[in-house]
């Protein structure tokens, strides 16, 4: 392989992971300071076109899924590449349609549940990507689809706080994980009844049936051996990522007027 095209490899935690990681938090960071001073409509457009635009990408990445030989070949023992195991259904597709919602209703539960489940969601599956979407050239569709979206609804999630909509609280978190939880269960009750109609028998959405070989998932799947409750673990993770990132958001808050405060003085 010529070295111009390792450079092109993706796969988490390599260079040019980090990389692309940079740019998209840059991209945030940028549009924050751009409207830093925008009224709240103008923000909530800019968030809503953004999901829009996300989830058209979306729809091309899983076109583009469907015509791929490789990406079939590689996923044929779990049946290959089939529309109705591809629905916006999974936990980070769930978020990049109620980020809209969220920021237009500006329900705090909602926005709650997104600014905390979106970006850890999300993580996760850069962190640990399915079986064909690491240890490819980034400019196959696949890899631009999959990474391409995930990146967005990490940093679309995060843009509800960097606009100002929404103050993560700790009394925020108990509400955040039933929500989850809910949602889980939701998504079990679909890929169940995708399998018992034959519409399709792989039907996994949101992870709930089988862990398909996710190193985390397999963990918990060792301390509970049952499909669904498997994930009750994960709900523990969400509390303590949720805690950490509030106690990180109010630290800083409080510096920020402290020094408000000094400079008034």
């Amino acid at each position: 392989m010529h070295p111009s095209e390792s450079f092109l490899i993706l796969r988490p935690f390599n260079a040019l992971f980090f990389l692309i990681f940079a740019a998209f938090l840059l991209l945030l960071a940028g549009a924050g300071l751009l409207l830093r001073h925008k009224s709240a409509r103008v923000k909530k457009t800019v968030i809503v076109v953004s999901c829009a635009l996300t989830f058209v990408g979306f729809f091309l990445y899983k076109y583009a899924l469907s015509i791929d030989a490789e990406y079939d070949a590689l996923t044929a023992a779990m049946g290959g590449f089939n529309w109705w195991g591809e629905l916006p259904l999974h936990l980070c597709n769930v978020n990049m349609l109620l980020i809209p919602a969220a920021v237009l209703s500006e329900k705090r539960p909602l926005l709650s549940f997104c600014f905390f489940v979106g970006p850890l969601g999300a993580a996760l599956a850069l962190f640990m990507p399915g079986n064909g979407f690491s240890g490819f050239s980034i400019l196959l569709p696949r890899m631009l689809g999959y990474f391409g979206t995930h990146f967005m609804i990490v940093i679309m999630a995060l843009s509800l706080a960097t606009f100002g909509f929404y103050k993560p609280r700790f009394r925020d978190i108990p509400a955040a994980a039933l929500t989850l939880a809910g949602v889980a269960l939701a998504a079990f009750g679909i890929s169940m009844l995708f399998r018992a109609t034959g519409l399709y028998p792989g039907a996994n959405y949101f992870y709930t049936v089988e862990t398909e070989g996710n190193p985390l998932l397999e963990l918990f799947y060792g301390w509970i051996p049952v499909p669904c409750l498997y994930l009750l673990p994960g709900i523990a993770v969400l509390g303590i990522y949720a805690s950490l990132v509030t106690l990180i958001y109010r630290g800083i808050d409080l510096l920020r007027n402290g020094m408000g405060k000094k400079s008034a003085a």
